[in-house]
């Protein structure tokens, strides 16, 4: 596994830092940028003494999935903002445009050869036409997916200087794709807020163990006795997720925190994540939104309903079985990349998550992992892959400057910068598997203490990596 995670260095310094769960899709904004760090009071007489006589903070030993020796950043977000080129954060609305431009004629062109030329006048052979046909399903997928990231810049609001414009072109990018915009752009806001956040992260939030003992009809301190998980119920729930992973996120939060009665306006009493409760990114009155995000939310609601109006119109106009081939499944293709981008950039045996009190922004957003997905990664998706730990550090930079801004904030992250990059785009694709298997649920190390206990790594029944905590039926009810 390539990885710059490096196990066995001196521990590193504590910091407190808070962020506020706010709509905002920027992390710029709302990011603590002095993260402070505890030193000795520049008032005191201990302030002269040796560093020697300083006493860290003890987290005891905390161990990812790998068994390697996890300590916290001791950076602070100024830090990685200063390291950043100033024209790293320079944003063109005309070179945005013109990579929407690209990636729509890109499904224009590529729709209008498949529709010319395989026919059965050019290609007799019906089994030939299938494969043609499937392989333009492929295309069209990825060619979605890009235009998909364009639209993600634009919530982000680095796709421009101008707010106007970020918007309307998301607004339209991302209808045409049956995403509802703004909603979706109010909760990924929230996501980048407290990434890596148990109680308040929005996406792809691991199970703890006691979840996943639920799921498997176990007890706690029976996991330890379970046997490996079939590689066939992993086939199976891996292609699941990425079928039906993002709809259902949408429909019934999947995957996101399920704290919703701590929503401040008192919107979440009583609701649980589900597809009957209200909780999903198209209800003005859902808990993921404020009041005031009742008509960005409703505006989402139009853009899907224009959307639908016009796919069913072209339904009816040239069937079914022609739109199934031309959109929908090209659709089902871009849901497969964004659950697969998300799901891996925030699932590694070497990431850690962290409990309500244990997390910090620094912390949250240093528990990402930059992958590489050669020639598809870095052109057709605009390189979301590649540079995800830089995004959510400063999400505002456009991702045509990324490569060189995460090269620049590299020697401030040290070795808390992730990156897996093994095997290319294949690896990148391996890695979905990998994950499944290594990735189940996370817990505490067997050896943190204090605050230490806040930091949940990732765990399976296996046999990979670090084993389970043994844990006996009197202990289980501290999960």
């Amino acid at each position: 596994m390539a990885s710059t995670a490096i196990p066995n260095l001196p521990s590193l310094r504590r910091m407190n830092t808070s962020a506020t769960a706010e709509s905002s899709p920027s992390t710029a904004a709302g990011s603590p940028i002095d993260t402070p760090r505890h030193s000795p009071s520049s008032t005191s007489l201990s302030s002269m003494s040796s560093l020697e006589d300083v006493k860290e903070p003890s987290y005891g030993k905390l161990i990812d999935t790998y068994g390697n020796e996890f300590q916290f950043p001791d950076y602070t977000v100024n830090d990685i903002r200063n390291a950043i080129p100033k024209h790293c954060y320079e944003r063109s609305g005309l070179r945005g445009l013109s990579y929407v431009a690209r990636d729509i004629a890109s499904l224009a062109t590529t729709f209008y050869i498949f529709h010319t030329f395989v026919t059965p006048e050019y290609v007799p052979s019906t089994p030939v036409r299938a494969m043609l046909w499937a392989l333009y399903t492929v295309m069209q997928g990825l060619f979605g997916t890009g235009l998909w990231v364009l639209a993600h810049e634009c919530g982000h609001q680095s796709f421009s200087p101008s707010k106007v414009l970020n918007d309307t072109t998301g607004w339209i990018c991302h209808s045409a794709l049956l995403v509802p915009y703004f909603s979706w752009k109010i909760s990924h806001g929230k996501h980048h807020k407290a990434t890596g956040n148990m109680e308040r992260d929005m996406v792809f939030v691991p199970k703890t163990r006691q979840e996943y003992a639920s799921r498997v009809g176990k007890l706690v301190h029976e996991l330890n006795e379970l046997t490996e998980e079939t590689p066939i119920a992993t086939f199976i729930h891996t292609v699941g997720q990425q079928l039906v992973g993002w709809p259902m996120y949408l429909v019934a939060n999947v995957t996101g925190h399920n704290y919703h009665e701590r929503q401040a306006e008192g919107r979440g009493k009583g609701k649980v994540n589900g597809y009957f409760s209200g909780v999903n990114h198209f209800n003005p009155s859902s808990p993921l939104y404020e009041a005031k995000d009742a008509k960005l939310v409703l505006l989402s609601d139009l853009g899907l309903a224009i959307a639908i109006s016009i796919l069913t119109y072209l339904c009816r106009t040239y069937g079914f079985s022609n739109m199934a081939v031309w959109y929908f499944a090209p659709y089902l293709w871009v849901n497969h990349w964004l659950v697969a981008i998300t799901y891996l950039q925030h699932t590694h045996p070497s990431l850690p998550h962290y409990s309500g009190e244990s997390w910090n922004y620094v912390r949250g957003a240093a528990a990402t992992v930059d992958r590489e997905f050669g020639f598809v990664g870095r052109n057709l998706l605009h390189g979301i892959i590649e540079t995800h730990v830089l995004h959510h550090y400063v999400s505002t930079i456009p991702f045509y400057h990324a490569d060189e801004a995460t090269e620049a904030i590299k020697p401030i992250m040290g070795r808390h910068y992730r990156a897996d990059v093994e095997g290319g785009a294949l690896g990148f694709l391996k890695s979905i598997w990998k994950s499944a298997r290594w990735c189940q649920w996370v817990e505490p190390s067997e050896g943190a203490v204090g605050e230490g206990k806040g930091v949940l790594f990732f765990r399976n029944r296996n046999n990979l990596g670090v084993a389970p905590l043994k844990v006996t039926a009197t202990k289980a009810r501290n999960f």
